[in-house]
Protein backbone atom coordinates (compact mmCIF):
# COMPACT_ATOMS: atom_id res chain seq x y z
CA UNK A 1 0.00 0.00 0.00
CA UNK A 2 3.26 2.26 -0.37
CA UNK A 3 5.16 0.48 -2.10
CA UNK A 4 7.51 3.33 -3.14
CA UNK A 5 7.62 4.93 0.65
CA UNK A 6 11.29 5.46 1.72
CA UNK A 7 10.69 4.45 5.18
CA UNK A 8 8.99 1.31 4.73
CA UNK A 9 12.04 0.39 2.53
CA UNK A 10 14.80 1.36 4.92
CA UNK A 11 13.05 -0.49 7.33
CA UNK A 12 11.38 -3.24 5.37
CA UNK A 13 8.15 -2.38 6.63
CA UNK A 14 4.52 -2.22 5.79
CA UNK A 15 3.84 0.90 7.15
CA UNK A 16 5.26 4.61 7.40
CA UNK A 17 4.52 4.50 10.78
CA UNK A 18 7.32 3.98 14.13
CA UNK A 19 6.02 3.64 17.76
CA UNK A 20 8.24 5.81 19.85
CA UNK A 21 11.05 4.22 21.79
CA UNK A 22 9.12 6.01 25.08
CA UNK A 23 10.43 5.10 29.01
CA UNK A 24 8.56 2.78 31.07
CA UNK A 25 5.91 2.36 28.16
CA UNK A 26 8.14 0.53 25.26
CA UNK A 27 8.86 -2.35 26.55
CA UNK A 28 8.94 -5.87 23.88
CA UNK A 29 5.19 -6.53 24.34
CA UNK A 30 4.64 -3.04 22.67
CA UNK A 31 7.39 -3.23 20.02
CA UNK A 32 6.83 -6.65 19.30
CA UNK A 33 2.91 -5.72 18.60
CA UNK A 34 3.82 -2.99 16.52
CA UNK A 35 5.74 -5.06 14.20
CA UNK A 36 3.73 -7.85 13.44
CA UNK A 37 0.91 -5.36 12.59
CA UNK A 38 3.26 -3.16 9.68
CA UNK A 39 4.59 -0.87 11.52
CA UNK A 40 8.17 -0.52 13.56
CA UNK A 41 7.79 -1.24 16.90
CA UNK A 42 10.83 0.08 18.81
CA UNK A 43 12.00 -0.92 22.48
CA UNK A 44 13.02 1.80 24.56
CA UNK A 45 16.61 1.86 26.41
CA UNK A 46 16.12 4.75 28.36
CA UNK A 47 14.24 2.98 31.32
CA UNK A 48 16.30 0.19 30.94
CA UNK A 49 19.26 -1.67 32.72
CA UNK A 50 21.96 -3.60 30.36
CA UNK A 51 20.50 -6.59 31.15
CA UNK A 52 16.89 -5.66 31.13
CA UNK A 53 18.08 -4.57 28.10
CA UNK A 54 18.88 -7.59 26.74
CA UNK A 55 16.03 -9.20 28.09
CA UNK A 56 13.29 -7.63 26.05
CA UNK A 57 15.97 -7.68 23.22
CA UNK A 58 15.70 -11.63 23.14
CA UNK A 59 11.92 -11.69 24.23
CA UNK A 60 11.26 -10.04 21.27
CA UNK A 61 13.02 -12.38 18.54
CA UNK A 62 11.16 -14.26 19.93
CA UNK A 63 7.53 -12.98 19.46
CA UNK A 64 8.22 -11.86 15.87
CA UNK A 65 10.30 -12.09 12.73
CA UNK A 66 9.19 -8.54 11.69
CA UNK A 67 11.33 -5.46 12.08
CA UNK A 68 11.91 -4.12 15.25
CA UNK A 69 14.81 -1.17 16.61
CA UNK A 70 15.46 0.18 20.23
CA UNK A 71 15.40 3.63 20.69
CA UNK A 72 18.48 4.61 22.89
CA UNK A 73 19.12 7.95 24.61
CA UNK A 74 22.89 8.92 24.77
CA UNK A 75 22.84 10.46 27.83
CA UNK A 76 21.82 7.87 29.25
CA UNK A 77 22.93 5.57 32.18
CA UNK A 78 25.44 3.04 31.29
CA UNK A 79 25.62 3.81 27.62
CA UNK A 80 28.77 2.29 26.83
CA UNK A 81 27.11 -0.77 28.24
CA UNK A 82 23.80 -0.66 26.52
CA UNK A 83 25.74 -0.11 23.06
CA UNK A 84 27.26 -3.40 23.66
CA UNK A 85 24.80 -5.07 24.13
CA UNK A 86 22.75 -3.87 21.15
CA UNK A 87 25.94 -4.46 18.99
CA UNK A 88 26.04 -7.95 20.94
CA UNK A 89 22.52 -8.91 19.95
CA UNK A 90 22.62 -7.73 16.85
CA UNK A 91 19.95 -5.19 16.62
CA UNK A 92 20.18 -3.34 13.23
CA UNK A 93 17.38 -0.09 13.67
CA UNK A 94 18.57 2.06 16.63
CA UNK A 95 17.31 5.13 17.01
CA UNK A 96 19.30 7.54 19.27
CA UNK A 97 18.12 10.99 20.91
CA UNK A 98 19.00 13.00 23.51
CA UNK A 99 22.56 13.19 22.58
CA UNK A 100 25.97 14.08 20.21
CA UNK A 101 25.21 11.07 17.35
CA UNK A 102 29.11 11.77 15.90
CA UNK A 103 29.87 10.01 19.48
CA UNK A 104 28.37 6.59 18.35
CA UNK A 105 26.87 7.06 14.76
CA UNK A 106 29.74 5.43 13.03
CA UNK A 107 30.25 2.02 15.55
CA UNK A 108 26.79 2.03 14.00
CA UNK A 109 27.50 1.72 10.62
CA UNK A 110 30.55 -0.18 10.65
CA UNK A 111 28.44 -3.10 12.20
CA UNK A 112 25.58 -2.26 9.50
CA UNK A 113 23.18 -0.61 11.44
CA UNK A 114 20.23 1.76 10.42
CA UNK A 115 21.04 5.21 12.45
CA UNK A 116 18.21 7.29 13.01
CA UNK A 117 18.30 10.73 15.62
CA UNK A 118 15.42 12.24 16.55
CA UNK A 119 15.99 16.50 16.48
CA UNK A 120 13.71 18.68 17.47
CA UNK A 121 15.83 22.27 16.06
CA UNK A 122 17.73 22.78 12.43
CA UNK A 123 21.26 22.89 14.52
CA UNK A 124 20.66 19.84 15.58
CA UNK A 125 19.40 18.13 12.46
CA UNK A 126 22.68 19.65 10.35
CA UNK A 127 24.94 17.54 13.56
CA UNK A 128 23.33 14.53 12.97
CA UNK A 129 23.36 14.55 9.14
CA UNK A 130 27.24 15.64 9.58
CA UNK A 131 27.69 12.41 11.92
CA UNK A 132 26.34 10.17 9.13
CA UNK A 133 23.04 8.74 10.34
CA UNK A 134 20.38 7.15 7.73
CA UNK A 135 17.25 9.35 8.40
CA UNK A 136 16.12 11.78 11.43
CA UNK A 137 13.36 12.26 13.44
CA UNK A 138 12.10 16.06 13.89
CA UNK A 139 10.11 15.84 16.86
CA UNK A 140 8.05 19.33 17.38
CA UNK A 141 6.86 20.76 20.71
CA UNK A 142 3.91 18.99 20.79
CA UNK A 143 5.50 15.52 21.88
CA UNK A 144 5.63 14.22 25.29
CA UNK A 145 8.15 13.57 27.46
CA UNK A 146 11.81 15.56 26.88
CA UNK A 147 11.50 18.00 24.23
CA UNK A 148 13.18 21.09 22.53
CA UNK A 149 14.12 23.94 24.09
CA UNK A 150 13.45 25.90 20.58
CA UNK A 151 10.03 24.82 21.43
CA UNK A 152 9.51 24.64 17.47
CA UNK A 153 6.16 23.02 16.55
CA UNK A 154 5.62 20.34 13.95
CA UNK A 155 4.40 22.21 11.35
CA UNK A 156 7.15 24.39 11.55
CA UNK A 157 9.97 22.09 12.39
CA UNK A 158 9.15 19.66 9.22
CA UNK A 159 9.63 21.59 6.43
CA UNK A 160 12.72 23.69 8.26
CA UNK A 161 14.43 20.26 8.41
CA UNK A 162 13.31 19.28 4.66
CA UNK A 163 14.79 22.18 3.51
CA UNK A 164 18.11 21.30 4.87
CA UNK A 165 18.53 17.82 3.66
CA UNK A 166 17.10 14.93 1.26
CA UNK A 167 17.11 12.23 4.20
CA UNK A 168 14.47 10.12 4.78
CA UNK A 169 12.58 12.47 7.76
CA UNK A 170 10.10 10.96 10.37
CA UNK A 171 7.49 13.76 11.57
CA UNK A 172 7.02 13.45 15.22
CA UNK A 173 5.02 15.59 17.76
CA UNK A 174 1.24 15.87 17.95
CA UNK A 175 1.25 12.61 15.24
CA UNK A 176 -1.66 10.28 16.38
CA UNK A 177 -4.06 9.88 13.20
CA UNK A 178 -4.32 9.08 9.38
CA UNK A 179 -5.06 12.55 9.18
CA UNK A 180 -1.94 13.19 10.69
CA UNK A 181 0.17 11.28 8.40
CA UNK A 182 -1.66 12.88 5.62
CA UNK A 183 -0.28 16.24 6.93
CA UNK A 184 3.40 15.16 7.73
CA UNK A 185 3.74 13.84 4.28
CA UNK A 186 2.45 17.17 2.88
CA UNK A 187 5.11 19.04 5.00
CA UNK A 188 7.91 17.23 3.56
CA UNK A 189 7.98 13.93 5.95
CA UNK A 190 7.85 10.53 4.89
CA UNK A 191 6.81 8.92 7.89
CA UNK A 192 5.24 9.36 11.35
CA UNK A 193 6.32 8.34 14.86
CA UNK A 194 3.66 7.96 17.30
CA UNK A 195 3.91 8.33 21.06
CA UNK A 196 1.34 9.21 23.07
CA UNK A 197 -1.45 7.00 21.60
CA UNK A 198 1.11 4.37 22.03
CA UNK A 199 1.68 5.17 25.65
CA UNK A 200 -1.76 3.91 26.36
CA UNK A 201 -2.20 1.09 24.14
CA UNK A 202 -3.35 -2.25 25.61
CA UNK A 203 0.54 -3.75 25.42
CA UNK A 204 2.13 -0.75 26.64
CA UNK A 205 4.58 -1.23 30.18
CA UNK A 206 3.06 1.68 31.71
CA UNK A 207 1.04 1.12 34.71
CA UNK A 208 -2.71 1.27 34.44
CA UNK A 209 -3.18 4.37 36.32
CA UNK A 210 -0.86 6.38 34.28
CA UNK A 211 -3.09 4.90 31.26
CA UNK A 212 -6.32 5.98 32.90
CA UNK A 213 -5.08 9.27 33.50
CA UNK A 214 -4.50 10.71 30.16
CA UNK A 215 -7.41 9.16 28.96
CA UNK A 216 -9.20 11.68 31.87
CA UNK A 217 -7.31 14.76 30.89
CA UNK A 218 -8.01 17.29 28.39
CA UNK A 219 -6.62 20.45 26.27
CA UNK A 220 -4.09 22.60 28.36
CA UNK A 221 -3.49 19.89 30.84
CA UNK A 222 -0.16 19.40 29.63
CA UNK A 223 2.97 21.94 29.52
CA UNK A 224 6.85 22.05 28.98
CA UNK A 225 8.59 22.69 32.65
CA UNK A 226 12.36 22.26 33.77
CA UNK A 227 13.78 24.05 31.06
CA UNK A 228 16.81 24.41 33.34
CA UNK A 229 17.38 21.24 33.24
CA UNK A 230 16.30 19.01 30.82
CA UNK A 231 12.66 20.07 29.11
CA UNK A 232 10.28 17.95 29.89
CA UNK A 233 6.13 17.87 28.88
CA UNK A 234 4.28 16.70 32.01
CA UNK A 235 0.54 16.35 33.26
CA UNK A 236 -0.15 18.75 35.67
CA UNK A 237 -0.17 17.28 39.40
CA UNK A 238 0.89 17.56 42.92
CA UNK A 239 5.12 17.27 42.07
CA UNK A 240 5.00 19.32 38.90
CA UNK A 241 3.31 22.03 40.94
CA UNK A 242 6.35 21.92 43.20
CA UNK A 243 8.70 22.50 39.77
CA UNK A 244 6.40 25.52 38.38
CA UNK A 245 6.32 26.95 41.72
CA UNK A 246 10.28 26.48 42.28
CA UNK A 247 11.02 27.89 39.03
CA UNK A 248 8.77 30.72 39.17
CA UNK A 249 10.25 31.75 42.83
CA UNK A 250 13.61 31.88 40.73
CA UNK A 251 14.88 28.37 42.22
CA UNK A 252 18.22 27.66 40.92
CA UNK A 253 19.22 24.44 38.87
CA UNK A 254 20.80 22.56 42.19
CA UNK A 255 17.48 23.32 43.97
CA UNK A 256 14.99 21.62 41.14
CA UNK A 257 17.27 18.48 40.75
CA UNK A 258 16.94 18.69 44.70
CA UNK A 259 12.90 18.54 44.18
CA UNK A 260 13.49 16.01 41.16
CA UNK A 261 15.24 13.53 43.47
CA UNK A 262 15.33 9.98 41.46
CA UNK A 263 13.41 7.99 39.68
CA UNK A 264 10.52 10.50 39.14
CA UNK A 265 8.98 9.21 35.34
CA UNK A 266 9.19 5.70 37.07
CA UNK A 267 7.22 6.34 39.68
CA UNK A 268 4.66 8.04 37.35
CA UNK A 269 4.59 6.61 34.27
CA UNK A 270 5.62 2.51 35.95
CA UNK A 271 4.40 2.91 39.39
CA UNK A 272 1.60 4.57 38.78
CA UNK A 273 1.70 7.45 41.63
CA UNK A 274 -0.32 10.31 40.32
CA UNK A 275 0.58 12.88 42.42
CA UNK A 276 4.17 12.66 42.82
CA UNK A 277 5.35 10.90 39.99
CA UNK A 278 6.48 12.36 36.71
CA UNK A 279 3.46 11.38 34.26
CA UNK A 280 5.04 12.42 30.89
CA UNK A 281 2.78 12.78 27.70
CA UNK A 282 2.33 15.07 24.49
CA UNK A 283 0.00 17.53 24.19
CA UNK A 284 -2.39 15.18 21.52
CA UNK A 285 -3.57 13.52 25.01
CA UNK A 286 -6.53 15.96 25.35
CA UNK A 287 -7.81 13.57 22.24
CA UNK A 288 -7.36 10.29 23.45
CA UNK A 289 -10.01 8.79 24.85
CA UNK A 290 -9.81 5.02 24.75
CA UNK A 291 -7.24 2.17 25.21
CA UNK A 292 -6.67 0.17 22.15
CA UNK A 293 -4.29 -2.58 21.22
CA UNK A 294 -1.81 -1.63 19.11
CA UNK A 295 -2.88 -3.74 15.27
CA UNK A 296 -5.90 -1.54 15.89
CA UNK A 297 -4.41 1.44 16.18
CA UNK A 298 -2.02 0.96 13.26
CA UNK A 299 -4.88 -0.18 10.99
CA UNK A 300 -7.33 3.07 11.93
CA UNK A 301 -4.21 5.10 11.27
CA UNK A 302 -3.65 3.83 7.84
CA UNK A 303 -7.52 3.67 7.01
CA UNK A 304 -8.10 6.51 7.89
CA UNK A 305 -5.00 8.05 5.73
CA UNK A 306 -6.36 6.89 2.59
CA UNK A 307 -9.86 7.66 3.15
CA UNK A 308 -9.01 11.71 3.60
CA UNK A 309 -6.66 11.37 0.99
CA UNK A 310 -9.06 10.20 -1.28
CA UNK A 311 -11.93 13.05 0.09
CA UNK A 312 -8.51 15.29 -0.28
CA UNK A 313 -8.37 14.12 -4.45
CA UNK A 314 -12.14 15.29 -4.57
CA UNK A 315 -12.21 18.58 -3.58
Amino acid sequence: MFPTNRICKLFSIQYPIIQAGMVWCSGWKLATAVSNSGGLGLIGAGSMSPDILREHVTKAKENTGQPFGVNIPLLGDNIEDKIKVLLEEKIKIIFSSAGNPSIWTSAFKEKGCVIVHVVSSITNAKKAIDAGVDALVAEGFEAGGHNGREETTSMVLIPTIRSVTALPLIAAGGMYSGRSLLAAMALGADAIQVGSRFAIARESSAHENYKRKVIEINEGDTRLIMKKLIPVRLIKNEFFSRIVNAEESGASRKEILEILGFGRSRKGIFEGDLEEGELEIGQISGMLKKKEPANKIINEIVEEYFKVKKQLLQT
